[in-house]
């Protein structure tokens, strides 16, 4: 065989192996680069709440802010039953990211309260986002001023085996109120509104954002106080318990009642497992801190997230790349 022919298949060889090269590249084999591309797509599922509540429009916003920020992300918020509930979707994986309480998740991760027995050790905190505040609601003409003054009282704690019963109870201790102490009432706030304005409790207790509709709604009919929680008290509560933060309910919050009420919150906060690897992780948590704008339109709450207090009252392992990220 002559040179020119042996140089003409050494050409049409190297042609053959650089045309195989590009086919794998494309996809063109059964394995690789399929499975490549398919690699790079990222769907995150996030639960967040009932869809009259605030979990959902800021879960809706995350999804976007994601969305629009991470290549190949495909990210959607889904209504849940909030937080208990978004804790058990983690933990079976159907979800990814979750909005929750900061001592519902807390207790998850102990095994304590409603998780006795159920502990959820894998999960990882993303970042702390606004306060839920711990309100206890009485009439003026009960004569009630302090927590400690409702000793011997009737007094509405929140649904049986609630986070916000938790609080109530929680906050009682640090008294010295036991249950043994008071008439319990185990009742929704709904309920508890209710019973306060026909004299059939002393108190109510609940957790949400300021200003409560269920509160307005019985200040507009008759006087109400908002018993404080004096910063020492506080302050040893956030030693037992640190998903705690202090807070301050301002004066006018609610209708004929102007003074300012120090006050404990638990914080909302973004959930994942430990099965969220440290650079996704680090990527949405820069996502979202970067999109505060959004955030802040979809509720009212969101003008309450900053990146300066992400970490306040952060109760469990955080995940790697997000916590590289608010250390930057």
């Amino acid at each position: 065989m002559g040179l020119r022919k042996l140089s003409k298949l050494a050409v049409f060889g190297v042609l053959l192996a650089f045309a195989a090269t590009l086919l794998a590249g494309c996809g063109g084999g059964s394995s690789g680069g399929g499975e490549k591309k398919d690699a790079a797509k990222k769907f995150i599922n996030i639960a967040t709440g009932g869809t009259a509540g605030t979990y959902y429009p800021i879960g809706g916003a995350m999804a976007e802010i994601l969305n629009k920020a991470i290549p190949g992300m495909n990210a959607s918020a889904q209504s849940t039953g909030a937080s208990v509930a978004n804790i058990n979707m983690l933990k079976d994986g159907s979800v990814d990211l979750a909005i929750v309480q900061n001592d519902i998740t807390f207790y998850a991760s102990n095994g304590t309260e409603m998780f006795k027995d159920k502990k959820v050790g894998n999960l990882r905190g993303i970042a702390t986002l606004y306060p839920e505040t711990c309100q206890f609601v009485t009439l003026e003409k009960s004569g009630i001023k302090s927590v400690s003054d409702c000793k011997g009282k009737k007094i509405a704690v929140g649904a049986a085996g609630s986070g916000t019963e938790a609080n109530a109870r929680q906050i009682l201790e640090a008294y010295g109120i036991t249950y043994k102490d008071i008439e319990v009432q185990y009742l929704s706030f709904g309920e508890a509104a209710s019973a306060l304005k026909d004299g059939n409790v002393d108190a109510a207790f609940v957790t949400a954002g300021y200003p409560t509709a269920a509160i307005q709604d019985i200040a507009s009919q008759n006087p109400v106080r908002l018993l404080p929680v004096e910063p020492a008290k506080a302050d040893a509560m956030i030693a037992k318990y640190p998903f705690y933060t202090k807070t301050t309910i301002p004066k006018g919050t609610y209708a004929g009642f102007n003074e300012d009420v120090p006050a404990v919150a638990v914080m909302a906060m973004l959930v994942a497992t430990d099965k969220l690897d440290d650079k996704l992780g680090y990527d949405i948590t820069k996502a979202l801190f970067s999109g505060l704008d959004r955030l802040q339109a979809a509720h009212s709450v969101g003008k309450l997230i900053t990146k300066a207090g992400a970490t306040k009252g952060m109760s469990i392992k955080m995940n790697g790349g997000a916590e590289k990220y608010f250390k930057e």
